[in-house]
């Protein structure tokens, strides 16, 4: 039976212990980090209905290495290009799982 990368992707997120950023999940699925955004996006809504809100993509927010800022209101999965407090560029990617809230 095939899988579609998107089903691969949760299947990964749900069997990992610890949370994982993008440019990994890219690397082991050998696809564009933008692609693998985008793969998220969709993930975090199915995932959600599909499991009748049992379960869901968590994210560990982005933060600033320089300073610490937490990018905490982030409406989509991304990763920030610079810090609006420091305006530093060394930002520590989000990480990914999908965990049971139960």
């Amino acid at each position: 039976m095939y899988e579609s990368i998107r089903e691969r992707i949760t299947r990964f997120l749900e069997d990992i212990k610890n949370p994982i950023c993008a440019e990994d999940i890219a690397r082991v699925f050998e696809v564009d980090v933008f692609e693998v955004y985008l793969h998220l996006e969709h993930i975090a809504k199915s995932i959600r209905r599909e499991s009748s809100g049992k379960k869901a993509l968590l994210m560990v927010p982005p933060w600033c290495r320089k300073c610490g800022y937490v990018f905490k209101d982030l409406e989509k999965p991304k990763k920030p290009s610079k810090c609006p407090k420091c305006k530093s560029e060394w930002i520590e990617p989000p990480k990914f799982i999908i965990k049971s809230l139960e």
